[in-house]
């Protein structure tokens, strides 16, 4: 009976297609050479057809600014419909964005110009005061880049603002057309490159796909500008087929199999060698495995995997396994591995961090935060980093001596900055990850006491963007550290430590805000307005009247104050339940006290 449901149910069922929900949006790609606009014709003998040429007109003086003649290409859309203008570099989008500004009418300042305004406000709201002074001239016009130097609250602010159709046109890296749903009228692309690397078929598609609105626009558009010693290339990049996707889980290897392979074996999911190998069978590489490997079988790869893990003591065979055969052999984690395990920790670092916390015991300078911040640095960053010699050596020669003494631990001299500094030949060979990986340390130090990414932006000359990005790496590294600490009796000196210090670089704002930023719904602004109102602590949260809150606090609704309240009481409910737990286990009588007999012995 159950059968025949099933087979008339089968026959009622009406197929639905998306199509009739989700509307097609015509998409036009456009080659434009010199002044001359080409349609993307994969019917044509060369793969384009002419469209028009561009009638705009141009002074001299536009020419040599504009040779791209993008204020041509945007000023045909703009301000009505919205617009998308890839730049190779960072820099590039912001050179643009000005330069398309200076030549536009004084008629594009007064659309949405309340709204505009508004924009400036509440960025300056967020930046404490501050603005980009590149930001303050170009949104007026309806204008903005849009790129990783932004903080993360610049960038939710612009791209509501465009969103809603208050900015017209962003200048943007090509990393906003895969992470961000920005569509536009039209998207131009400014050169067939990301930064100097040729354009490839994936990365066009992925950028001219955020051409076209479903449900907004019938139709989108992509321009890609090209100069002639490019079309032959160009010409081959619009007619090739998309590239193939391969697994990179051997490329990337300790952050792919190792990882892998020490989570199979520290969850308990595979744990002999016949097991994970069967198991990565079944991965993406595995299906790939004939295309991918050419020298070595997947059986060889993870024989080497295991024992590289071995070798590193992160695994260890099980001395009781009796087997003779190989392939069942087993494994278990060691207490680094399950450190590095628990902390999420890259394994091609987790032994540079076990010697780095090893060597601090040694010497753990506690007069300051800046030994504990260098150890929390993330090694990633640190390999990237280029410093400025000269902001080094200022910075540098700052310094107390409590700190000067970090450095004197870590091997990094005064005198070796200052000859870096001046540009004089170094002798003496010095690790440049440590010397890179203190200089970020300089930075995220300079945060914790100023809290301000601005003027610490400006200290170092560096994009405000990657000064957030540092300290949100560097918070979540602390953490990770942290559980690696918590995994290793030996680090526990380290525990508490790093407990405060995540705090700070995850908040990274006064030390007595943080305890009310630890209540939901309270960001910066609104514990500085709770703190100046005399609530300067968790209790007197918990134990406030929602109604004195809305009278007292600005912009603040009924609903927020009765959350922070209720969320206040909760943090205090767990801190007291914790502080009972930790008093009961120190009243407890250890089970190991002289005399005590336990209930087997008795039997």
């Amino acid at each position: 009976m159950l059968k025949t449901f099933k087979n008339s149910f089968k026959q009622n069922i009406t197929p639905v297609s998306l199509d009739q929900y989700v509307p097609k949006v015509e998409l036009k790609e456009y080659l434009k050479i010199n002044d001359a606009i080409y349609e993307v014709d994969s019917k044509a003998e060369n793969g384009m057809t002419f469209s028009r040429l561009l009638n705009y007109k141009y002074s001299d003086t536009l020419k040599k600014m504009d040779p791209d003649r993008l204020v041509a290409l945007v000023t045909e859309v703009i301000p009505n419909y919205s617009c998308l203008v890839f730049c190779p570099t960072k820099k590039n989008c912001e050179n643009v964005a000005e330069m398309i500004c200076k030549f536009l009418s004084k008629e594009y300042l007064k659309h949405r110009e309340e709204e505009k305004h508004e924009v400036i406000k509440n960025l300056k709201n967020v930046s404490s005061g501050n603005l980009c002074p590149v930001l303050k001239r170009t949104i007026p016009f309806g204008v903005a880049y849009h790129h990783s130097g932004l903080t993360s609250d610049e960038r939710k602010l612009l791209e509501e603002a465009y969103s809603t159709g208050v900015l017209c046109l962003f200048t943007c890296t090509s990393t906003l057309a895969a992470g961000v749903n920005l569509p536009a009228r039209r998207v131009i692309l400014r050169a067939p490159y990301v930064a100097k690397e040729f354009l490839k078929r994936n990365q066009y598609k992925q950028m001219i796909g955020r051409a076209g609105r479903a449900g907004i626009d019938s139709i989108g558009e992509s321009i890609l500008i090209l100069q002639e010693k490019d079309k032959q290339q160009v010409l081959e990049l619009i007619s090739r087929p998309l590239e193939n996707c391969y697994s990179h889980l051997v490329q990337e290897f300790t952050k792919g199999i190792q990882t892998l392979f020490l989570s199979l074996i520290g969850l308990k999911i595979a744990t002999n060698l016949d097991d994970i190998y069967h198991f990565m069978n079944g991965t993406f590489f595995g299906v790939q495995q004939k295309i991918l490997l050419k020298e070595k079988s997947l059986w060889e790869i993870t024989v080497e995997s295991l024992r590289y893990l071995t070798e590193k003591g992160l695994l260890q065979k099980d001395t009781t396994d009796k087997s003779e055969e190989e392939f069942q052999h087993s494994f278990h984690i060691t207490k680094l591995g399950r450190a590095s395990f628990k902390g999420t920790i890259d394994l091609a670092y987790c032994d540079i961090l076990y010697r780095d916390l090893k060597k601090g015991l040694e010497g753990l300078v506690l007069e300051s935060l800046l030994h504990l911040i260098y150890l929390t640095t993330p090694y990633d960053m640190a390999s990237q980093c280029d410093p400025d010699w000269m902001i080094y050596f200022r910075q540098f020669s700052q310094l107390s001596p409590a700190e000067q003494n970090v450095a004197a631990l870590l091997g990094v001299s005064e005198n070796f900055i200052g000859k870096k500094a001046s540009g004089q030949a170094i002798r003496k060979k010095v690790d440049k990850d440590i010397v890179n990986r203190l200089y970020l340390s300089f930075v995220l130090y300079a945060l914790l006491k100023e809290t301000n990414i601005w003027s610490v932006s400006e200290k170092f000359n560096m994009p405000r963007g990657y000064i957030q990005s540092l300290l949100t790496g560097a918070a979540t590294f602390s953490s990770c550290v942290l559980h690696f600490c918590e995994e290793l009796e030996e680090f526990w000196v380290y525990k508490a430590l790093l407990v405060e210090l995540t705090k700070k670089l995850t908040y990274c704002v006064k030390a007595e805000l943080i305890p009310l930023m630890e209540v939901t719904g309270v960001l910066e602004g609104r514990a500085k307005q709770l703190y100046n109102a005399g609530y300067k602590s968790l209790t007197h949260l918990a134990n406030a009247n929602p109604e004195v809150l809305i009278r007292t606090i600005d912009h603040l609704s009924r609903r927020q104050a009765k959350q922070i309240v209720s969320s206040a009481k909760m943090l205090l409910h767990e801190k007291a339940e914790a502080l009972q737990e930790e008093v009961e286990e120190l009243l407890r009588l250890p089970s190991d006290f002289p005399g005590i007999t336990s209930s087997t012995e008795k039997a």
